[in-house]
């Protein structure tokens, strides 16, 4: 058996363009300046509804900043779509402490009646701006020594460009959803007729994608049973 040896196939945005106007029936020699302008805002907006229907695991990274004393408020990069698991760190000596904080709403972090209470942070509160912040609470006492805050961040897929053979930021298991994806949303403007079978291959594609894009890890649950019992 002879094979490539290589795993390189990243198509860039124009030739998956091409392929996403075919599944429309239209050929590329139909296609028009006015087509391609449809197709890079039928893209982005895709990649923006993407970003809004669940966590995008090639999209998530580690953000560390500096904890100081007596400030609660800190800023987050406005590509930040949300946060997932955060945690603040102390260190004393040579040693380094990891301790995980818990999202609250803006409700529960409004009840709460001492906001300038310092000490060790347990709860944070990530308020989606424009330009987002992250509120840690207690107000970190940095006092016993450096301390950081880190968390999870999802952040939003790149912008996709048709210009200079430009490619997707997205992961060789993405590559079948989004040309049925952006196949459908072609549809809708220059081949109406056949959308809802597009529409039916693109969620097909997608949900086949989404549920690929999970960390592969065991859950445990153990229920707390100590209520049913008395003495």
């Amino acid at each position: 058996m002879t094979t490539s040896g290589t795993t390189n196939f990243n198509p860039s945005l124009g030739e998956l363009t091409l392929h996403a106007f075919n599944l429309c029936g239209i050929r590329p020699t139909q296609l028009t300046q006015e087509y391609m302008q449809s197709a890079r805002m039928a893209t982005n907006l895709m990649l923006s509804s993407w970003s809004n229907q669940g966590v995008n695991l090639w999209k998530v990274s580690l953000v560390t900043g500096n904890l100081t004393t007596a400030q609660s408020v800190y800023t987050v990069n406005s590509s930040v779509i949300m946060i997932l698991d955060a945690y603040v760190s102390t260190t004393q000596g040579t040693t380094t402490t990891d301790r995980i904080i818990l999202p609250v709403s803006r409700s529960e972090y409004a009840s709460y009646p001492n906001k300038d209470m310092q000490g060790f942070p347990t709860v944070f509160w990530f308020d989606r701006l424009i330009s987002p912040t992250i509120t840690i609470w207690p107000v970190p006492d940095t006092s016993q020594g450096p301390s950081t805050y880190s968390y999870y961040a999802v952040s939003q897929i790149e912008d996709a460009n048709l210009t200079n053979g430009q490619t997707i930021e997205l992961p060789y298991r993405w590559m079948d959803a989004f040309a049925f994806g952006l196949a459908h949303r072609l549809s809708q403007i220059w081949a109406p007729q056949i959308t809802p079978q597009r529409a039916t291959e693109a969620k097909e594609a997608y949900d086949i994608a989404a549920q690929q894009d999970t960390e592969n890890v065991p859950i445990y649950l153990s229920p707390m049973i100590a209520g049913y019992w008395r003495n």
